[in-house]
C-alpha cells in the first residue's frame, strides 16, 4: 500500500508535559504509555497498545471486565466516568486497599 504509514502500536507526539517513562500520556482521544522520559514539547513514544500495571485510586475496586478511566488530576485509574477519559478495560482484579490495576488499552 503507497498510502501505509505505521502500525500505530506507538506513536511519538510532543509531549504535553513533563513525563517520565511508564506516565499515562493523553492527548485529546489519543492515550497511551510513555515509552521514556520527555520535556514539555519534546518527542516521545507513546505505546498505544498492551496491558499496563497503573497506580489506581484506593477507594475504588475493579473486576475483571470494568472499565478503566484515567483521572489525570490525581494520576490513577479509577472508576469513575464522569470527567475523566477511558483509557481501557481491567484484566486483573483489583481490591479496594491495592495501589495498581492491570489494563489493557482500548
Amino acid at each position: 500500500m503507497k498510502n501505509y504509514v505505521q502500525a500505530g502500536k506507538s506513536l511519538t507526539l510532543p509531549a504535553p508535559a513533563s513525563i517520565l517513562s511508564g506516565d499515562v500520556v493523553v492527548i485529546g482521544e489519543i492515550y497511551g504509555i510513555a515509552a521514556g522520559n520527555a520535556a514539555t514539547g519534546e518527542d516521545c513514544d507513546v505505546v498505544t497498545e498492551g496491558v499496563f500495571e497503573l497506580p489506581k485510586v484506593a477507594a475504588d475496586e475493579f473486576a475483571i471486565g470494568d472499565s478503566a478511566y484515567w483521572d489525570g488530576t490525581a494520576k490513577r485509574v479509577t472508576s469513575t466516568a464522569s470527567g475523566n477519559t477511558k483509557i481501557g478495560v481491567v484484566v486483573t482484579v483489583a481490591a479496594v486497599a491495592s495501589g495498581a490495576v492491570n489494563v489493557k488499552l482500548t
